[in-house]
């Protein structure tokens, strides 16, 4: 073999051994990707409000609620979520029976929350079915407690006997949720409504109607009891001021006649012609007009004045 050609198999062993180095380090650069990429795919963000949950094989292995990031081992762990913050559900409408057995249909809602993921998810698997058994609950226990009411105690609030009957409610479901571990908690259980089956509704109004109207009569009853109160010590306190004032008007009367009275005496005895003429005049104002005709005897008092004659 010449020179030449051993020169020529050199250069492809070197040129080989360079493409085999660049292959290894290109396997190595895709492996180091695709490590970095399952590392990424394999951490996840803990959000406020928030349960992660982390599962192997379908188990719950672990359960994340404080916020921050965290990871899950790749390929045999998966991670779902829970809500931590408060939840509101709409319970269906229910017709129930009132002690006096008369039907009402009443439609509720609820305010919970998941304060156990891990017990949940054991019993009752999924949100679904954790406000499933929370309606099934609330149904028996407001059925419960409204049985041991009267149809009108429920219906008219002035006669009302419920009370706290929404915190009753809600405490007695939480205790059939705890019992059978459940790990939610109900906040809050309301009535939005109370409605009454179609049969019912005229006889209700009808006796509504008929306590209002008996009640109006009542307010008006003792308005005019209160009235005729007030006009008969009215009436009392005038009465009075009035013999107060007229009994006051007669004995100032009774005096000026006394003073009166002594005047005229006084001014008679000083001279008894001119008192009589005076009085006789005092008489005419009260006897004469302008359309009075007097027929007189020739010796009256009256004509022998008018005629100019003195006694």
């Amino acid at each position: 073999m010449s020179d030449q050609n051993v020169i020529n198999i050199n250069e492809r062993g070197g040129k080989n051994t360079q493409w085999r180095n660049y292959i290894k380090s290109g396997f190595f650069l895709v492996v180091l990707l695709v490590l970095i990429g399952i590392l990424l795919s394999n951490l996840f963000i803990v959000k406020e409000g928030e349960y992660k949950i982390i599962r192997q094989f379908g188990e719950v292995v672990r359960i994340e609620s404080e916020p921050g990031l965290s990871y899950k081992i790749p390929f045999i762990q998966s991670v779902s979520t829970l809500p931590k913050y408060q939840l509101t559900y709409d319970v269906s409408e229910a017709e129930i029976n009132t002690r006096d057995k008369k039907r009402i249909i009443i439609d509720n809602y609820a305010v919970w929350r998941i304060a156990d993921p891990k017990k949940m998810i054991a019993n009752a698997r999924t949100l679904e079915s954790a406000e499933t058994r929370m309606e099934e609950f609330i149904y028996s226990v407001t059925r419960t407690e409204l049985g041991q009411l009267n149809y009108e105690e429920i219906i008219n609030d002035e006669k009302s006997s419920r009370g706290s009957l929404n915190d009753r409610i809600t405490e007695k479901v939480n205790e059939l949720l705890a019992k059978d571990n459940y790990g939610i908690v109900v906040t809050d259980v309301r009535m939005k409504r109370t409605d009454l089956p179609a049969e019912n509704e005229q006889s209700v109004y009808t006796r509504m109607i008929s306590e209002r109207e008996s009640t109006a009569q009542e307010y008006l009853s003792k308005g005019d009891a209160q009235k005729n109160r007030i006009i008969a010590d009215t009436d009392k306190q005038v009465r009075e001021l009035l013999a107060k004032a007229q009994a006051d008007a007669e004995e100032i009367r009774a005096e000026g006649e006394a003073g009166a009275a002594k005047v005229y005496n006084e001014a008679f005895s000083k001279d008894p012609s001119f008192y009589s003429l005076f009085r006789t005049l005092e008489s005419y104002k009260k006897t004469i007009n302008g359309e009075t005709v007097i027929v007189l005897p020739s010796d009256s008092p009256y004509a022998r004045l008018l005629m100019g004659y003195q006694k």
